[in-house]
């Protein structure tokens, strides 16, 4: 039997290690959610559209590592052509050794893979944009051992990825200083952070190459941070001494936040950077009618920076309490989503209205759009507020 055909179960009775379960079970195509069995019917949701091509679709959810066809990509300044042949990466700057590598040089450096889910920090900002995230397992070099490599110079501080996508930027629009130039993308790390973060510069996902539209044939990936941070179609790293204030680090993708401070509320604008805390319901399943009463399931997933720091995932059914659902044990990673699930029990049939809300260790709870966190962010950005979700069950 090949693994990519083995159940959760042959898996689970050949007695296999934790490292190489979790792999077949991510290998598996049939492996979705283990509480799931066989007579549970989909209940749609009411107040979802229905999902345009390379997004999620939640409802038909079919693995913990999502293919292809559901991965979303979004680019600001267009979707540049680079090819494998003559590519090159720059890394220079206040380092001591600038470097030029091609593809096959970076090849040719040690390989790691990450396992992590990816999110567009505007993921959830309405119900017609709840489907761009995706989970994969990238393998390319990574980024701390490179960049000791080149010798950092000692007022080093910055570390900005540059991208091959460029656009014309206005800054000052309307004002006797207005500028307009030709800029290409771009994001940055501390130094601090792009030394210990488990970074890389990655070069496959899920074993083929990146496709172009998700950044071929370079980008990188920043484990727990918001899709803005992964930098695609990488064309130069810089070394730098002081903040990197380009538009999608100090204009856009600055999340506005209004905070209490005793009787006023004051307004703080902070850079888009690691994830939040989040959980979703991803489907809702039924069974057979039992005496005029219908057996209800939700599944769903859960996420955070880090997967460790999650504590649990509550369940509320029309304003009820809140129940504990299950969190899957395998499989486990510590960037990517876990997968969760509850038995509702009998419901009456009619309209019906589910959330779930996750705790994180520290005892932080995600918070409910009325929740000043959320009702005083003034920008879509980080949406990570709890989504209820609206069904219809018939008896």
């Amino acid at each position: 039997m090949s693994e990519y055909a083995m159940t959760r179960r042959d898996v689970m009775r050949a007695g296999l290690s934790s490292a190489a379960t979790g792999l077949a079970l991510m290998s598996s195509p049939q492996f979705v959610f283990p509480a799931e069995t066989e007579g549970e019917e989909l209940v749609p949701f009411l107040d979802t559209p229905r999902t345009p091509p390379n997004r999620l679709d939640w409802e038909t959810l079919d693995s913990w590592i999502t293919p292809q066809d559901q991965v979303f990509n979004v680019q600001h300044y267009g979707e540049p052509e680079v090819g494998t042949e003559g590519y090159q990466l720059e890394i220079g700057g206040l380092v001591d050794s600038p470097r030029t590598l091609s593809l096959d040089d970076l090849k040719s450096l040690p390989q790691e893979e990450r396992l992590m889910t990816l999110e567009c920090s505007g993921n959830g900002a309405s119900s017609g944009f709840m489907n761009a995230i995706y989970n994969s397992r990238w393998v390319g070099t990574p980024l701390a051992p490179l960049l000791r490599e080149c010798g950092n110079q000692s007022d080093a501080t910055e570390v900005v990825f540059f991208g091959h996508d460029t656009k014309e930027e206005t800054l000052r629009p309307d004002t006797k200083r207005e500028l307009t130039i030709e800029v290409p993308f771009g994001r940055s790390l501390s130094l601090e952070d792009a030394l210990s973060l488990p970074a890389i510069l990655a070069y496959e996902r899920n074993g083929e190459p990146i496709a172009p539209r998700n950044g071929a044939p370079l980008r990188l990936i920043v484990p727990g941070w918001y899709g803005i941070a992964n930098v695609k179609w990488l064309r130069r790293i810089e070394v730098r001494d002081r903040r990197y204030m380009g538009r999608y680090m100090g204009r856009d993708y600055v999340t506005v936040r209004g905070e209490r401070q005793g009787d006023e509320v004051v307004f703080v604008e902070s850079s888009v950077s690691r994830m939040n805390l989040k959980s979703i319901i991803a489907r809702v399943t039924r069974g057979a009618t039992v005496d005029s009463q219908v057996p209800l399931k939700a599944y769903g997933a859960v996420w955070h920076t880090d997967v460790s720091r999650i504590k649990g995932v509550e369940v509320q059914l029309n304003n009820g309490e809140w129940r504990p659902a299950q969190l899957d044990e395998e499989p486990r990673s510590k960037h990517s989503w876990v997968f969760f699930s509850i038995d509702l029990g009998i419901v009456e049939p009619g309209k019906l209205t589910l959330v779930s809300r996750a705790i994180d260790t520290n005892g932080h709870i995600q918070p409910s759009a009325e929740d000043d966190e959320i009702a005083l962010k003034k920008t879509y950005w980080e949406a990570y507020q709890q989504w209820p979700r609206e069904i219809e069950v018939t008896a």
